[in-house]
Parts: C-alpha cells; sequence; structure tokens
C-alpha cells in the first residue's frame, strides 16, 4: 500500500504537468498578433498591398521597388477650395462652418513628392518623432502634416482657424495638406474608411470604428492601435484621426519612417 501511495499522487502530477503544457501551447499559437515576449513589442510583420489600389488622386502614381511602395504625388487636392487661384476651375470661396476662418496668403501650387514606403511594416524598436512637412499621403494624393505647426512646434490653435471648407490649406510654398480630418475623403469614403499611410507603411483610418467614435484615449502614444479592419482582416496596426490634439499622430512613428523627398 505504501508504494501504491506513491505511484498514484506521482501519476496525476505528470499528468497535469502535461495538460498545462499543452494549454499554453495551444493559447500561443493561436494568438493573432506576434509579440517580442521580452520588449513587449508587436513582432508581426504585415502586408499594405492590398490597399494600394484605393489610391487615386490628380497626378498621382505609385509603382513597387524592392519591398518599397513609391509613391510620386503633385500634392494637388481633388476638390474646392478657396486657396485654388480664382480662375481655377475648384476655386470656391470658404463656405464651411468655421466662422473665425481666415484666408492664409498663401496659395495651392504643384509639387514633386516622393515617398518611399515599406510594403511590409513592423514596430520599431525606436520610435522615430514625426517631422514638421510631410509625413505621410492620404489616398487622394495629398500629404499629412503631423500635429503641429510650424516652424517651432507650435498648437495648431491659431491655423486651424485658416483650414478651408475641406480641412486642409497650403503652406508658403503652396504644398496642400491635411493637419486633422480630411473631411473630404471621410464624406466620400466614410468616417471608419482606409484614408491613406503614414511613412512607416501603417494605415490611417477615420474617426469611427464598428460604429463608435475613436477617441485618443482608445489610442496608445502614436495614435494608433492593433484591430481588424475591413482592408486587413486578420487585424493590423493602424493609426486614427480624432477630433482632438495630436488628431493624426502622437509622439513618433510606430514603425520605421521611410523616405520622402521633396
Amino acid at each position: 500500500m505504501t508504494g501504491l501511495k506513491f505511484v498514484i499522487p506521482f501519476f496525476f502530477s505528470v499528468l497535469l504537468v502535461a495538460t498545462i503544457f499543452i494549454s499554453c501551447s495551444s493559447d500561443d499559437s493561436s494568438d493573432d498578433i506576434a509579440m517580442d515576449n521580452d520588449q513587449g513589442i508587436d513582432s508581426t510583420v504585415y502586408d499594405i498591398n492590398g490597399v494600394l489600389e484605393l489610391f487615386e488622386g490628380t497626378d498621382l502614381s505609385y509603382e513597387i521597388s524592392g519591398d518599397n511602395v513609391i509613391f510620386t504625388t503633385t500634392d494637388l487636392p481633388n476638390h474646392k477650395s478657396p486657396y485654388w487661384d480664382t480662375t481655377h476651375e475648384l476655386y470656391e470661396a470658404y463656405n464651411g462652418n468655421n466662422t473665425d476662418f481666415h484666408l492664409n496668403p498663401n496659395r495651392i501650387s504643384e509639387q514633386n513628392i516622393v515617398l518611399t514606403i515599406p510594403l511590409n511594416p513592423s514596430a520599431a524598436s525606436t520610435n522615430e518623432a514625426t517631422p514638421l512637412g510631410p509625413m505621410g499621403i492620404s489616398r487622394n494624393g495629398v500629404v499629412f502634416f503631423n500635429q503641429y505647426a510650424g516652424p517651432n512646434n507650435q498648437a495648431l490653435t491659431n491655423e486651424i482657424n485658416s483650414f478651408d471648407q475641406w480641412l486642409g490649406h497650403p503652406q508658403n510654398s503652396g504644398q496642400y495638406h491635411y493637419h486633422v480630418e480630411p473631411t473630404y475623403l471621410t464624406e466620400e469614403f466614410g468616417n471608419d474608411a482606409f484614408l491613406g499611410l503614414l511613412s512607416d507603411g501603417f494605415p490611417v483610418y477615420g474617426p469611427m470604428e464598428d460604429g463608435a467614435e475613436i477617441t485618443n484615449d482608445d489610442l496608445d502614444e502614436y495614435h494608433g492601435h492593433i484591430s481588424i479592419t475591413a482592408e486587413f482582416p486578420d487585424g493590423i496596426y493602424h493609426y486614427h484621426i480624432t477630433d482632438t490634439d495630436p488628431y493624426l499622430n502622437g509622439n513618433g512613428f510606430y514603425g520605421t519612417a521611410g523616405n520622402i523627398n521633396q
């Protein structure tokens, strides 16, 4: 009987360890998003080829080169604005809702901007701050700017009053851009729609998700999160536009930024 008392507990101990091992192994293999256990970094390598066909704008083109997509854009919006020359077919006087609107002295002019963006973005181990000037491209070819007004990283408080009826405006060289929600695109494609890419390759989406408005509290310090989207049914890290600072991006790029030449 002494031997039996030892064998039975030993048998159940082995069975318990095996059960725990199998259970843990099964859970790990079912994770949709892989994480680096040492640093807590998302180690998933994503593929953004599927969204490239959604880009269409005035003199906007792209080509695949190795592991990158190269966008070339004249940065001309495909919508009306008071910042077009008054003789342009898309000129329209301001008719938005901002009673404090004032026209800045700049006018839209053709640019030559080339953005080289990774096709297979992944989380960066060191996160680079977003620059003043272009930091990404919207699906109509207009570039995205960050949450600051130049030249000294000033808040957008005053500059917002120069945004046109579609919430964009040109800077001093005529480079039109969006700091905040590009309402022309969200009206056309939906408030939860894919709106473009930042230069690290991660997508930008509108202010809604799953029927609810996204707030800054729903997002990480880079103004994004991982979830399923219409274009990425397996889930992807993506940025969201919100209606409060930092609007589009927080303290830097989630991934490693590509190159922007202008």
